[in-house]
């Protein structure tokens, strides 16, 4: 898992059958200071993440497991928004 800051949103009219009705979301993955270290990668959104919002991903076979997206072609999906991060 990975923590992620939401950046935009994608619109496609045009895509596999299977990720109709799924929003797509830019996605930054960052440190836990909230420092960009992967920009700019798409997400599904499983669970209302909005721009701005800090939010937990997944990526590989473990973002085909959430919101039953098993089949479909889904490499990052975003599975949590964060309310807070705490380092020591």
């Amino acid at each position: 898992m990975h923590l992620g800051k939401v950046a935009g949103t994608v619109t496609a009219t045009a895509k596999d059958a299977k990720l109709v009705g799924t929003k797509l979301l830019v996605t930054d993955l960052v440190d836990s200071k909230g420092k960009v270290v992967d920009p700019a990668r798409v997400a599904v959104d499983t669970c209302g993440a909005g721009v701005g919002d800090t939010v937990l991903v997944v990526n590989g076979s473990a973002a085909r497991m959430a919101a039953g997206l098993s089949t479909a072609p889904v490499d990052l999906a975003i599975i949590a928004v964060v309310d807070r991060v705490t380092t020591t």
